[in-house]
């Protein structure tokens, strides 16, 4: 049974969902965050996200972490799912990819901080693991999004590797 501020969530508990195999931005939902007033983490992890090569064609594959901190909206995760699968037979390179879905999460959701980061399996030899982040301009998280960027792959706990 869905309460008021639940009604704008249409796909979670919905047994027949349309899978979009092109980027599709406007599948994305939110729900109200009931402790805006706390800081802390959200993490998404996607180990089987796929976009092509928007030369070749050929199928890119990596696992994409998004980290964020609240404010006043959630993303919800089924249509989060439903939105990385939207990659599927889209092709952009990996660097535009994670930069895209941050900017989109962004815009839906203006969350104080967030961060994606794309861990692309090698092709040709060689992985490529794009990092993009935000902080609230004029708040402290603009400072945490500069010191997140600056010291990013250099700390342990940002190290994650799927290969």
């Amino acid at each position: 049974m869905r309460n008021k501020e639940q009604e704008d969530i249409t796909l979670l508990g919905k047994k027949k969902v349309k899978y979009h195999y092109d980027y599709c931005p406007e599948i994305l939902e939110t729900f109200q965050n009931r402790h805006p007033e706390n800081d802390y983490w959200v993490k998404f992890n996607c180990p089987e996200f796929t976009a092509l090569c928007p030369i070749t064609g050929q199928p890119d594959y990596a696992t994409i972490y998004i980290s964020y901190v609240p404010n006043e909206k959630m993303v919800e995760s089924k249509s989060l799912k439903l939105y990385l699968v939207s990659f599927r037979n889209h092709g952009d390179f990996h660097e535009d990819v994670v930069n895209v879905i941050m900017k989109d999460l962004v815009k839906l959701m203006e969350p104080k901080y967030i961060e994606v980061w794309g861990k692309f399996l090698p092709r040709g030899g060689i992985s490529i693991d794009p990092y993009a982040n935000y902080g609230q301009p004029g708040t402290k998280f603009e400072e945490l999004a500069w010191r997140r960027f600056a010291e990013h792959d250099m700390v342990a706990m940002d190290k994650v590797d799927n290969r």
